[in-house]
């Protein structure tokens, strides 16, 4: 590089680059243009032809949403998640994409920074976590229901929605962190997958933690809720693709068979359904009205029926099949950005939101830190904690 003082180059590795552009799903054009960088610089450098500058290996790694110290690496490094992986069978091992790995880093460094504000609080030991074995039978989703007031949510909720929220309050209020979004850090440039994993727990005894991906139906979201309630309760930390289709996943993966079923029970109890189930009724009435009352997707309801008899294997698919059907084509979709601060609150939970934001206007905190922790500019967290009382104010 013509003028460049070789002190001022950063020696990259050339594998490591190819690895980062293949990682990230972009190619040397689009990392050009999103560098402002020539295209014949990119590639020079991904072919070890050519060094950049140091500023340059900054942006670069920047692009590629990975450390800057992994350019310098002699070979590339392997992607793992720091977490049990409960999406492949037994034994197996299912490669994550770069988006899941960096946000189940970016959620760790949150709880691990909770953990330790909640242990000088004078926090303890959370008695429910682990509480049960992942076998068995009803009795975790009886504990579950009772421990977080889902029929009083329920009761007072008058719809779905109102349901959810209610929930995911409730959730909090008995010590759970509960975070939820569809990107990466804040960043809507790197969206997630609801094919590649639905949520994940982490059962710590102090301060257990579930994260829901946005992106999944947003009825669905309530059963992945209560899909990783039941890994709490049965301390089970890992990643979840729960799937109420798949009655193969008892031979597959049991904990996460006993968690589908443990979820099913605390959200649609099994002597209530079988109470509201009208056999004079057809299917499609049946379902609607259970779904209306346990506030619960129809694709539960309907698992609900097969796993206590009341339709066939053959019926169930094939209504399964149709209501799946309905919420792809958009009748339920949600793909829509909704309030920025409402997402910060979120992304982040409502209960480390406030604890980061009254710490850095009180001093506490850096806002620096605060800034970094809730993945916004500094210059913002005033305005969220603004937005945080006047949305708990509204109820």
């Amino acid at each position: 590089m013509s003028g460049t003082k070789t002190g001022d180059l950063a020696f990259i590795t050339p594998a490591v680059i190819q690895w980062a552009i293949a990682r990230a799903s972009t190619t040397p054009e689009k990392l050009a243009k999103r560098l402002h960088a020539p295209r014949t610089a990119v590639a020079a450098w991904e072919q070890g032809k050519s060094l950049p500058t140091f500023s340059q290996a900054q942006k670069l790694a920047e692009a590629l949403y990975i450390p800057f110290g992994y350019l310098f690496l002699s070979d590339p490094p392997l992607d793992r998640i720091p977490l049990t992986d409960f999406r492949a069978p037994l034994g197996k091992r299912i490669t994550p994409s770069p988006e899941l790995v960096d946000l189940v880093n970016d959620v760790l460094f949150k709880h691990e920074w909770y953990r330790e504000f909640a242990i000088q609080e004078g926090a303890t030991r959370l008695p429910f976590v682990g509480s049960f074995p992942a076998e068995g039978n009803g009795r975790v989703g009886d504990h579950i229901r009772r421990t977080l007031r889902i029929d009083e949510v329920r009761q007072r909720s008058a719809n779905w929605s109102d349901f959810f929220r209610g929930l995911i309050r409730n959730t909090e209020a008995a010590g759970i962190l509960v975070m939820r979004s569809g990107v990466v850090a804040g960043n809507t440039r790197r969206r997630l997958s609801a094919k590649e994993f639905r949520g994940f727990a982490i059962c710590d005894s102090i301060v257990p933690l579930i994260f829901i991906n946005a992106k999944d139906w947003p009825r669905s979201q309530i059963f992945t809720l209560a899909h990783e309630l039941a890994h709490i309760w049965t301390g089970s930390t890992g990643i979840s693709n729960e799937s109420l289709k798949d009655f193969e996943a008892t031979e597959r993966n049991p904990v996460e068979h006993f968690c589908n079923r443990t979820a099913a029970e605390a959200l649609v109890p099994s002597a209530d359904f079988l109470t509201i189930w009208d056999e004079t009724k057809s299917i499609r009435e049946n379902v609607d009205d259970a779904a209306r009352h346990f506030r619960a997707s129809t694709l539960v309801v309907l698992r609900r029926a097969r796993d206590l008899e009341r339709i066939s294997q053959k019926e169930y698919l094939k209504w399964y099949e149709r209501e799946e059907h309905t919420f792809r084509e958009g009748g339920e979709a949600q793909r829509k950005g909704g309030s920025f601060y409402n997402n910060v609150i979120s992304r982040n939970s409502r209960t480390l939101t406030s604890v980061v934001v009254q710490g850095a206007i009180s001093g506490k905190v850096l806002y620096r830190d605060a800034a970094r922790l809730l993945n916004v500019n500094a210059s913002a967290i005033q305005k969220v904690a603004h937005h945080l009382v006047k949305s708990k104010e509204g109820g």
